[in-house]
């Protein structure tokens, strides 16, 4: 039998509008996983371009990339500046009671 293959998906090639970036943020935030948070949020400034962001933060390019990374631990300064670069913020709301 003859394997298939599949490209590998790159969500920052789908991330396109304002309502794309806000689904994904709080699809991550839903998740409640702080790796996947980050790992969203690093698709997102590879969706708007991540050396223009790393530039207006005046950061190197390289050391987003790693922060941004499964393998970043960036600081919290870190995130909540490249999401203000993006024009987002964070948000804190109750969980819901099961």
């Amino acid at each position: 039998m003859k394997k298939k293959s599949f490209a590998k998906w790159d969500p920052a090639e789908v991330i396109e509008t304002k309502e794309d970036v806000i689904a994904f943020l709080e699809e991550a935030l839903v998740e409640n996983d702080p790796e996947y948070l980050l790992k969203t949020i690093g698709h997102i400034a590879r969706s708007k371009g991540m050396t223009q962001i790393a530039r207006e933060l005046n950061l190197n390019r390289e050391g987003l990339y790693t922060a941004l990374s499964p393998q970043g631990n960036p600081s919290f300064i870190t995130i909540a500046r490249v999401l203000d670069n993006l024009g987002y913020q964070l948000s804190v709301r109750q969980k819901n009671s099961a």
